[in-house]
C-alpha cells in the first residue's frame, strides 16, 4: 500500500477532452469526453493507494489468472501470491497496480511513470524496469503504451484496468451498451474461471460479438461460462496481428463510441460482476455490472498452454505494446 502523499495529472486537448492520472498505480481516474466522464474512479482519492478493485490501474507484471499461483520456466518453480482461491490474480496480494510509480517525464499532451521491479518481486524471476506512457491527442484519442526491459527470461502481460461507462461513470447499467469485437474463438473457462486450454469458436455462443448488439442480450442467459462467472469474465481471441481495431463499444444513452485498437493477441471482456456499492466520484454508486473492462492483454495463464500466444520475454528484450481508446460521437444516440 503506498503511504506517500500521491501525485495527479490533468491533460486536456483543445477540443476540451479531459484525461487525469495518478502515480499510484500509474492509474486513470477520470476520462472526460463532449462533458461526460467515461470510466469510473474512488470517490474518496485515497483508495488509489491500494485500489482493491484496480480501478484504470496499470496491472503487472502478468494480469488475469494464473492456475496454481505457480509456473515453471528455466527449469525452475516459481510460486506466487494466492489471491484469487488456489490462483493468482493480477500478480498477487502485492500487486504494481497499488505501487508509488515514479514521474518519469510530463509534457502539455502526456505523462510518463516508471517502475523498477526487482529480481523475486511478487515471485517473478528477474529485474523489470517499466514505463507507462499515457498520451491525450487532438484527436480524442488515449494512446497507452508499455515498454519494458527483464534482465533475466520473465512473463509480461501488462494492461490498463480501466472500467468504463459510456453513458457516465455513474449512470447505472451498462446492459444497453453496444459491443462488437474483431473475435472468431475465445478461451473457455473451467474451475476458478482458469483457461480450460480449449481455443473456441464463438459461433452459436453468448461470446460472438462479431456483429454489434446489446451487452445485456446475453448476459444473464443460462450459458455455463456466463453461470460460472456471474456474467462474462472471458478472454476473446482476437483477430489479426499487430496495431488493429479489436472493435468498438456504444453508449446507448449518449451516442458516444469507443474503438478498440491495440497489438495484444487478446481482451478480457468483464462485465463488473463483482461490483457491489463501491463509493465512486460524486457520490456515484457502482453496483453490479455498472461498468464493463476491455482489458487488452495475452491470453490467461498462457504459461500453462503451449498452444496459447507466450508470455515469456528473453532477458535483455525491449518488449513493447501500445493500445488506443479512440472517442468520437454517433448521432444515433
Amino acid at each position: 500500500m503506498i503511504s506517500e502523499k500521491m501525485c495527479f495529472y490533468t491533460l486536456e486537448n483543445p477540443s476540451g477532452t479531459r484525461l487525469t492520472l495518478t502515480d499510484a498505480g500509474a492509474a486513470v481516474t477520470s476520462l472526460t469526453y463532449r462533458g461526460v466522464d467515461v470510466v469510473l474512479g474512488w470517490g474518496d482519492p485515497g483508495i488509489y493507494a491500494d485500489n482493491p478493485s484496480f480501478f484504470g490501474a496499470t496491472v503487472g507484471r502478468c494480469a488475469n489468472r494464473t492456475a496454481g499461483a505457480a509456473f515453471s520456466l528455466d527449469g525452475r518453480t516459481w510460486i506466487l501470491g494466492r489471491n484469487d482461491g488456489l490462483n493468482n490474480l493480477h500478480s498477487g496480494p502485492d500487486g504494481w497496480h497499488a505501487r508509488r510509480w515514479e514521474t518519469a517525464d510530463v509534457g502539455d499532451d502526456f505523462v510518463t511513470f516508471y517502475l523498477d521491479s526487482p529480481d523475486g518481486d511478487q515471485g517473478f524471476p528477474g529485474r523489470v524496469r517499466i514505463w507507462a506512457m499515457y498520451t491525450l491527442t487532438a484527436a480524442d484519442r488515449v494512446h497507452i503504451r508499455f515498454k519494458a526491459v527483464p534482465e533475466s527470461d520473465s512473463i509480461l502481460n501488462v494492461t490498463n484496468h480501466a472500467y468504463f461507462n459510456l453513458n457516465g461513470h455513474g449512470s447505472g447499467s451498462v446492459e444497453g451498451h453496444i459491443l462488437q469485437l474483431n473475435a472468431d474463438s475465445y478461451t473457455p473457462c473451467g474451475e476458478g474461471l482458469i483457461p480450460t486450454g480449449e481455443i473456441a469458436d464463438v459461433t452459436g455462443t453468448p461470446f460472438d460479438f462479431r456483429a454489434a448488439h446489446p451487452i445485456g442480450r446475453d448476459l444473464h442467459g443460462a450459458h455455463p461460462q456466463l453461470t460460472a462467472a456471474g456474467g462474462f469474465d472471458h478472454n476473446l481471441c482476437l483477430s489479426g496481428s499487430g496495431l488493429r481495431t479489436a472493435g468498438t463499444l456504444r453508449g446507448d444513452k449518449t451516442g458516444i463510441v469507443l474503438e478498440l485498437i491495440t497489438d495484444r493477441p487478446g481482451v478480457q471482456f468483464y462485465s463488473g460482476n463483482s461490483l457491489r456499492g463501491e463509493a465512486g466520484k460524486g457520490g456515484a454508486i457502482y453496483l453490479r455490472h455498472g461498468a464493463l473492462c476491455l482489458e487488452t492483454q495475452c491470453w490467461p495463464d498462457a504459461i500453462h498452454h503451449e498452444s496459447f500466444p507466450s508470455p515469456v520475454v528473453s532477458a535483455g528484450e525491449e518488449w513493447t505494446t501500445e493500445t488506443v481508446w479512440a472517442f468520437r460521437t454517433d448521432g444515433g444516440a
